[in-house]
């Protein structure tokens, strides 16, 4: 880390390296950090310029693991008059859980945390909750883009610069045609 210090560079977030500008101490960095925060683990992406764990790792975990107290563990189960549903994602920062059954795992359904909670109160006391679908909350569609998608209606060779066609400058033909000798100047009379 003192050579990727010392040499600097930028980081994969598009400022300077932290390390050549602020950080001082260099602290050690897990990979339950990652773990935490839902990262891949994937060490191409996890690895700063100094080859070990991205230091930055370490600055956003208090906030993951404070978030991550009022939200149910991953491995939560929910148990529906429909089936048993397996929890597939959250989403941390919006309070988000999707869940899907056993017997249609390909089928999500988004829950906010408070009705994923509210179901867990309802299996504590050895009663099933009637189905996802009644807990479902809307997510916000996205806003429909106003551009279009053009691709492939212009031409490829539309910036091409179009070519001159130039003149032969074969001075033997030229001169021929200027230098046909007239009748009377033949003689130099």
């Amino acid at each position: 880390r003192q050579e990727a210090s010392r040499l600097g560079g930028i980081g994969s977030c598009g400022r300077e390296l932290c390390c050549s500008t602020w950080l001082t101490d260099f602290r050690s960095v897990n990979t339950s950090a990652a773990r935490y925060q839902q990262l891949s683990l994937n060490p191409q992406k996890l690895a700063g310029q100094c080859g070990k764990l991205k230091c930055c790792l370490n600055y956003e975990l208090d906030t993951y693991l404070d978030a991550l107290k009022h939200i149910p563990d991953m491995e939560t189960k929910l148990y529906t008059e429909k089936g048993d549903a397996f929890c597939q994602k959250i989403d941390i920062f919006k309070e988000l859980m999707w869940f899907s059954y056993a017997n249609n795992p390909a089928h999500w359904h988004v829950l906010a945390v408070s009705q994923v909670k509210e179901i867990i109160e309802i299996n504590k006391n050895k009663e099933r909750a009637t189905s996802l679908e009644d807990y479902v909350i809307e997510v916000v569609p996205q806003v429909e883009k106003t551009y279009q998608n053009v691709v492939g209606q212009d031409s490829l060779t539309r910036f091409d610069q179009p070519k001159v066609k130039h003149k032969s400058n074969n001075k033997s033909n030229k001169n021929k045609k200027n230098f046909k000798k007239k009748p009377n100047e033949s003689n130099g009379k």
